[in-house]
């Protein structure tokens, strides 16, 4: 039990005093930059699903 509570002890102050938290505006600018990637990246994959689904369309009016 004695164990735990110093592992306790030592991981909050880990986290309090060690730990070097982002700030509100780095924070803010992370997300951004999150969103802006994910959404090109969505963008990419939505390209290249189109131009399969035009390439399986060919061969199959072709072959059907």
């Amino acid at each position: 039990m004695k164990k735990i509570v110093e592992y306790i002890k030592e991981s909050y102050n880990e986290l309090v005093y060690k730990v070097s938290w982002p700030t509100k505006t780095e924070l803010a600018n992370s997300a951004v930059v999150v969103m802006f990637a994910s959404l090109i990246i969505a963008v990419v994959i939505f390209v290249i699903d189109m131009g399969f689904e035009a390439v399986m369309r060919f061969f199959y009016e072709k072959i059907f």
